[in-house]
């Protein structure tokens, strides 16, 4: 009896020495092959218009092909569960936002991952700030304006979300300023901004890469940016809090994570050429004209700032008096 034991513990090891030396060659050998980017949202969004300049110069830094494909729906679960399942080979990762990795655990019930223990955090990219638009013909050009508007005509205005941080900003726009707004959901950002546009939605708290096209043709109006202080990107547009609105502070970040699992060689490698890449001025640069406030950090830093969101987006979502959905 304990002669078989022993046999058996020695295969176990055996076994989970052979293991250890093939996960360790694949790691050395890694990237061997193309390597998938999962983004929660649709094309044309901010997510997924920075995450294809960064790839073409990842892509060339790896020596192999980057695939972008885009999950979007259930609020970025559909993306997020599809990563948190796939093998940790690193050639399956999820470049993500506050959606999914800060808002979803505090505003959806049945979460199939978990931002922190299904992961392993690469690199953080930068800051996506907001900023409130709406359709020309709704009759206000300030902030102050749209809520003594909105005081005025209960119930009348609506305003439209494509991720959480649109959720959160317009709950908190609501509550804060003390207004009744419909909330109308879409699954992504674009096809939002596009009933925004047509008139069929009164505003929408939108990315800047997404919505400056369209305030700079005239199709929408900007007010305000959602951060605390005025964004250099739009310098000319005040903050909410600026603009009359008390407490509001918000801002939409963006990174990439694989599996948990992810082998440390891998996740090595990963973080410091696309930190290279994020450091270029180049880069920095035309990041900062598609409205992203680009910088990087150590996977450790990651990790650390993904606990610090979650704390503060439950506050967010606490203080809006959002209901899980």
């Amino acid at each position: 009896m304990i002669s078989a034991l022993i046999r058996n513990l020695r295969n176990i090891s055996a076994a989970a020495l052979c293991f250890a030396a093939v996960s360790t060659a694949q790691a050395d050998n890694y990237p061997s092959r193309n390597i998938t980017l999962v983004l929660p949202f649709a094309a044309g969004s901010g997510t997924d218009t920075t995450t294809r300049l960064i790839s073409q110069h990842l892509s060339q830094a790896l020596g192999v092909g980057i695939v972008i494909e885009n999950k979007a729906g259930a609020n970025g679960m559909l993306a997020a569960t599809y990563v948190a399942k796939a093998a940790p080979d690193g050639y399956t990762l999820l470049v993500t936002t506050n959606t999914t990795h800060s808002a979803n655990p505090y505003l959806l019930k049945n979460l199939t991952y978990d931002p922190v223990k299904d992961f392993t955090p690469i690199a953080r990219t930068g800051d996506l700030p907001f900023m409130l638009v709406v359709h020309p013909e709704v009759p206000a050009k300030t902030v102050g304006e749209l809520v003594a508007y909105g005081k005025a005509n209960p119930g009348k205005l609506s305003y439209a979300s494509g991720s959480s941080s649109a959720i959160v900003s317009g709950a908190t726009f609501a509550h804060n300023a003390g207004l009744d707004l419909l909330h109308v959901p879409y699954k992504s950002s674009p096809p939002a901004l596009n009933d925004v546009m047509g008139g069929r939605v009164s505003m929408m708290f939108v990315d800047i890469l997404t919505g400056l096209p369209h305030v700079q043709g005239n199709a929408l109006r900007a007010l305000a940016v959602t951060t605390r202080e005025r964004s250099p990107l739009v310098p000319s547009l005040p903050s909410m809090q600026e603009a009359g609105v008390p407490d509001f502070d918000i801002s939409s970040w963006q990174g990439y994570f694989g599996p948990a699992g992810l082998p440390k060689e891998i996740v090595t490698r990963l973080n410091a050429e696309i930190r290279k890449i994020i450091e270029k001025p180049e880069i920095k640069a035309q990041l900062a004209n598609l409205g992203m406030d680009a910088f990087s950090g150590t996977p450790e830093q990651l990790g650390t700032f993904v606990n610090e969101q979650l704390v503060l987006w439950e506050k967010l979502i606490t203080n809006a008096k959002i209901e899980k959905q």
